[in-house]
């Protein structure tokens, strides 16, 4: 099981990481008992990517990718804007960047379509909203922000979410536009090794206020209309402010069928565990269904942890004291 360490290759901006099995200092130190305080964590998707794979230029690309994407959420929260904002600003810079399986460079369906899902949740009030199948609409995470925040449901999906998308002004784009050349090649190898190119992030801002959203492209060939669990409330995201925030990513027919988002939050609170040992827990009970994929996750108190069981996660976290780290292995 990996946890939150790099193994191989780690690009450290700010403060060292302690190992795994070191009492929880340094970056998981984040003290927030201040409203001065506040912290974000984000990944990029888990998979089978390997350094020789990426090579330095694949590395450079998403390291910086993950960097811009770690602190455009940043400068929200220092200029205490709230966690909700924070999620949607990093979300929305990850769709818009093509490198990413989420919006623009999705992976395509078996029938060459890209669809779409998105959800994004506030801990204070345990309000959510969530899109899925979508294939117009620029920013999916936009539009699941907009079911939460403008209709009474939770979840739309396919033509339905697109048209309530549209109506409440977001951005339509022909569905070209999230098709680039690499999708495509993507498609046309069928890639024997699943990359599950999700993106999502937690934040928590100066107020205690806990966010999380994840959005995704889904399964390379995946079945048209193949939903997983990056919409699914509970399974691929949750988020308590009294407790933690949790986004996912990896095969998501397991992590739903486990529930693992809100596995994590139960966990913390009926076994009073911390942060990273509850996702370490919980993410093991994949190993018994060969479930692959990781998680990261914040705490109230500013407290990361960031676990897959893949040889990769693309991930990212800052806080309030300048602490900072990018890594992928």
């Amino acid at each position: 099981m990996k946890v939150f360490l790099p193994c191989l290759l780690v690009l450290i901006l700010g403060a060292c990481t302690p190992s795994s099995n070191q009492d929880n200092t340094s970056l998981n130190a984040a003290d927030t008992t201040t409203t001065e305080q506040y912290a974000l964590i984000l990944h990029g998707g888990a998979g089978g990517a390997t350094p020789e794979g990426l090579g330095e230029e694949g590395v450079s690309k998403y390291t910086a990718a993950l960097d811009t994407a770690l602190d455009a959420g940043l400068a929200v929260l220092e200029q205490g804007g709230s966690s909700l904002d924070a999620v949607t600003a990093v979300i929305t810079y990850m769709e818009d960047n093509s490198v990413f399986n989420a919006g623009r460079g999705a992976v395509l369906s078996s029938k060459g379509i890209a669809e779409l899902d998105a959800s994004i949740m506030e801990g204070d009030d345990l309000n959510a909203g969530a899109v899925a199948g979508i294939q117009h609409t620029r920013n999916p995470i936009l539009a699941a922000r907009k079911v939460m925040e403008e209709s009474p449901y939770v979840m739309l999906a396919t033509e339905g979410a697109d048209e309530f998308a549209r109506s409440v002004g977001l951005t339509e784009v022909d569905h070209e536009y999230f098709i680039t050349k690499k999708s495509k090649r993507q498609l046309e190898r069928a890639m024997e090794r699943d990359e599950w190119g999700t993106v999502g992030c937690v934040a928590l801002d100066r107020q205690g206020r806990i966010a999380a959203g994840t959005s995704t492209g889904g399964r390379n060939n995946k079945l048209f209309g193949r939903v997983g669990d990056s919409p699914v409330i509970g399974a691929g995201t949750y988020a308590s402010s009294n407790v933690a925030g949790v986004s996912c990513t990896g095969e998501g027919e397991f992590f739903i069928r486990l529930s693992i988002a809100h596995d994590v939050i139960a966990t913390m609170e009926y076994k009073n565990l911390p942060v990273e040992q509850a996702a370490d827990e919980v993410l093991s009970k994949l190993d018994p269904m060969n479930g692959k994929g990781g998680m990261i996750c914040l705490d109230k108190h500013g407290n990361p942890a960031m676990v897959f069981n893949t040889s990769a996660m693309f991930r990212a976290y800052g806080n309030a004291s300048g602490d900072k780290e990018v890594a992928i292995f």
